[in-house]
């Protein structure tokens, strides 16, 4: 992420507030409006934010969560850099360290002390959303490495029967492939996982008559 794709204005955003203290609202709720951002109090269900996980939409929503408020909120986490489904900023009230390392395993990147001034919104907000982003791009980046890394199989078993089925070395092979992944604009990963599937298939379909004649 480059310095001029942060994210400044936050106009038409909305923020899930999970508390239970009407005091964290007021400030809170009126300062967001003058940033155009929409204040949706979460609902706390034992001690736990209901918050409907698949309606989150990580390009507009952001997480409010009170640090003082039981578990707060039980998000899933994305496998890789461990994400919550949208960014979250946190609420503290006491700071002890307990509750902020709660708030940081719920993938808080940015933190408002309370009581809440106005002043403040903006920074935690701007670097809370912004901070999200980048995680997001480089766990993006991580997700596509490790798939290029699990398709340099199929890169290497395409590579062996193109030199097989039509007698040429490994460069010739491979330049072959990339013109064809070129042509269907395919990576050459992805174009070599469909040509073993596809071989494999083919094989498989051989070799079914064969065993029959066999029985």
């Amino acid at each position: 992420m480059t310095e001029a794709s942060l994210l400044q204005n936050f106009s038409g955003g909305r923020a899930i507030v999970v508390t239970d203290r009407a005091s964290s609202l007021e400030v809170l709720t009126t300062t967001l409006a003058r940033l155009g951002v929409a204040t949706d109090p979460a609902d706390i269900v034992e001690t736990a934010a209901a918050i409907d996980v698949a309606a989150l939409q990580p390009e507009r929503d952001i997480i409010f969560i009170d640090g003082d408020v039981g578990d707060g909120a039980a998000l899933p986490l994305s496998p890789i850099a461990r994400l919550p489904p949208a960014p979250i900023i946190g609420l503290l009230g006491v700071s002890a360290p307990s509750r902020l390392k709660a708030l940081m395993r719920a993938g808080a990147t940015s933190f408002l002390r309370k009581p809440i001034h106005g002043a403040a919104v903006y920074p935690a907000l701007f670097v809370g959303v912004n901070e999200y982003r980048r995680h997001r791009h480089l766990e993006t980046r991580l997700e596509d490495h490790e798939r290029r890394r699990r398709g340099r199989r199929d890169v290497v078993k395409a590579i062996i029967r193109t030199m097989v089925r039509d007698g040429i070395d490994d460069d010739e092979a491979y330049d072959l492939l990339r013109r064809r992944s070129m042509k269907t604009r395919q990576t050459m990963e992805d174009l070599c996982k469909d040509l073993i599937r596809s071989a494999d298939g083919q094989d498989d379909g051989e070799r079914v008559p064969r065993r029959k004649l066999a029985d």
